[in-house]
């Protein structure tokens, strides 16, 4: 498994007419995008090398999968031999269907594949070619409710969890179920956060606002970089604040460091970043109340008075209003997000 900031991971996504359109391009997306777009949106370094993803098939030729959609394959399995993540979208397949001969190529591959060290995963139906290849064979395993009956009939040795909606299973969790179509959501993340790390996987939940949305877009939301400019003053002023963000007073502390006089660096200041001073150091404090709250265990008040607030009142006030949510809301959301659990057994 590819360590965060080396090399990144081979994602191969299995494509057959029977998949989704709708689950395999959301996948391709999103862990395609993983460890960059929100570089490219908050100006933050990268925490992960992202990862190097296909869409493979048994043939390169064109073809169209479920609802007409059409699929480019970028390899073939026999030229991809080797993966560290392989990925079954969702199958459209009738609650009835019989397995018997169905993906022979297939389901050889990811055999093949889970041999080799690969971690194999699958969405809702997905799960039925995972089956099929005995990978799932004396493990916990869930699928979509609706096939629960298939199971029953055609691999009576899966332990199924219909329960659940992402189980992890075998030796290192290298076989991963998950439940009906969407939870191919809590898979990417529960993945990401497996090759890449909790940070990204977070990161990943923001930008795609993966997770409860009934509470709008603000619990998702991050400070976009302040605009490019040529103002060394102000760029001196902001490099101070990026380390005394938590200073009594910094605006007057800035002001005091520019040389000006407070109407005309304020004015400055806004011209040079977009922001007004005040905005600019609250949007700062609340990024790094966001960072504690999710990964320490602090009390809100400690977080508080570490990012520059004495009344933690007034600092529950402020939080809620730039995120929609309270702070305890906002650690119950992210806290768990992208935590790699490992199985032990099955």
């Amino acid at each position: 498994m590819a360590e965060i900031l080396g090399e990144a991971p081979r994602v191969s996504l299995l494509a057959l007419p029977e998949s989704a359109g709708s689950v395999l391009y959301g996948l391709y997306d999103v862990f395609t995008m993983a460890g960059h777009l929100w570089s490219e949106i908050t100006g933050e370094p990268e925490s992960s090398a992202g990862f190097s993803v296909e869409i493979v098939a048994p043939s390169s030729q064109l073809f169209r999968c479920f609802g007409g959609v059409p699929v480019a394959p970028q390899a073939t399995l026999a030229e991809r031999p080797a993966s560290d993540l392989v990925l079954v979208p969702d199958f459209a397949i009738p609650t009835d269907f019989d397995p018997a001969g169905c993906w022979p190529e297939a389901v050889a591959w990811v055999q093949g594949q889970h041999a080799a060290g690969a971690t194999i995963a699958s969405v809702c139906s997905g799960s039925v070619l995972l089956a099929k290849a005995g990978l799932l064979d004396g493990l916990r395993a869930t699928t979509h409710w609706a096939y629960e009956d298939l199971f029953r009939r055609h691999f009576p040795q899966v332990s199924l969890c219909l329960n659940e909606v992402l189980v992890p299973a075998g030796p290192a969790g290298r076989i991963v179920t998950s439940g009906g179509a969407t939870s191919w959501e809590d898979l990417a993340l529960h993945l990401i956060g497996r090759f890449c790390g909790e940070v990204e996987a977070r990161r990943v939940a923001k930008v795609f606002l993966i997770g409860d949305r009934s509470e709008g877009q603000l619990p998702y939301a991050a400070w976009a970089r302040p605009r490019r400019h040529d103002d060394r003053v102000i760029a001196d002023c902001q490099e101070w604040i990026a380390d005394h963000y938590a200073a009594p007073n910094p605006v007057t502390r800035m002001v005091e460091r520019s040389g000006m006089p407070e109407r005309s660096f304020k004015r400055r200041f806004r011209t040079a970043t977009g922001f007004a001073p005040v905005v600019y150091v609250q949007a700062l404090r609340m990024e790094e109340a966001k960072q504690q709250l999710e990964t320490t265990d602090w009390p809100t008040d400690q977080i508080a008075a570490a990012v520059g607030y004495e009344d933690p009142a007034f600092f529950r006030r402020l939080f809620k209003r730039h995120t929609g949510v309270t702070p305890a809301r906002y650690r119950q959301r992210y806290r768990g997000v992208g935590k790699a659990f490992v199985a032990t057994g099955g």
